[in-house]
């Protein structure tokens, strides 16, 4: 390229750079304003004593103490950490199995294709704390035939308990977490439509069968979606407003024992057991996409 023509080049992109940061500006906006200054002062809440009286707000500075509070001084919170990291860890294996199947049947040419993606779908549109508070207290997650036979209360109490809290959870829960699948069978819907049909077909002249061409062809292109979809699943039963633990730490912001700054830590500690969790997922995922 000429030198001359060096200027013009430099000055559409910085064009398209200003368009594209334009674009961005409100979100930037919202985000510093909405989130980064509450995050900010929530953890400042955190390393205080905070109390709320009718005066105002009265701080008193004690360091990591709300934090050693929680970790070494709260069974309840440590336990309900414990129980948030076991329940994640079976929830979204669950739900990328569970999607993927839905999936794969829905990507078929099958006669209502559209009412089919609606039906799976729809429990996300009117998923909400009420329903969910309603549908657990009457139930409805889990399949009280299997949760409650014999022959289930026999081998959970033959289990140890490192492998008893994970197998209750998945038996009493099993029907709410698939209920968090519909975002997930729409992403898993996306990437197998975009998957050159003639590769199948290629295969298929070589002899492959449906189960080969699925383990060949169709998972390892969904590697990148196993991630995306891994890391959704993670976020969004986190952030569940029903959690226990995210029920516990709204508890203790007025309690009076807790307090902001008590909850405030809280959060941060469940903050830094999301990211670890989510790192694990990435780098398992991620390295499995690699090799």
């Amino acid at each position: 390229m000429k030198a001359g023509n060096r200027a013009p080049l430099l000055r559409y992109r910085t064009r398209r750079a200003l368009q594209g940061l334009a674009f961005v500006t409100p979100w930037i906006v919202g985000f510093v304003l909405l989130t980064m200054i509450p995050l900010f002062q929530t953890f400042f809440y955190s390393l205080n004593q905070v109390i709320v009286s009718a005066t105002g707000i009265e701080q008193t500075f004690i360091r990591w103490q709300n934090y050693t509070r929680a970790l070494f001084t709260d069974p309840t919170f440590v336990e309900l950490l414990v129980e948030y990291v076991v329940e994640t860890t079976v929830s979204v294996p669950i739900v990328m199995i569970f999607s993927i199947i839905i999936a794969l049947f829905l990507n078929l040419k099958i006669r209502l294709r559209g009412i089919f993606r609606t039906v799976f779908f729809l429990p996300v549109v009117i998923t909400s704390g009420p329903v969910i508070r309603e549908l657990v207290s009457q139930g409805a997650a889990t399949v009280p035939m299997v949760a409650q036979s014999p022959l289930i209360l026999n081998l959970l109490a033959g289990l140890p308990p490192i492998l008893r809290t994970p197998v209750n959870y998945l038996l009493t829960s099993f029907i709410l977490i698939l209920w968090f699948s519909g975002v997930q069978i729409l992403i898993y819907l996306a990437s197998l439509q975009k998957i050159d049909r003639s590769i199948y077909e290629a295969a298929a002249i070589d002899g492959a069968s449906a189960w080969e061409s699925f383990w060949r062809i169709t998972l390892p292109s969904l590697s990148t979606t196993n991630v995306v979809v891994a890391i959704y699943t993670v976020i969004t039963l986190s952030h569940f407003s029903e959690s226990k633990i995210v029920r516990y730490i709204y508890s203790q912001t007025y309690d009076i024992k807790g307090g902001i700054g008590y909850a405030g830590a809280m959060s941060f500690l469940y903050f830094a057991a999301l990211v670890v969790i989510l790192l694990l997922v990435y780098f398992a995922l991620g390295a499995r996409r690699k090799g």
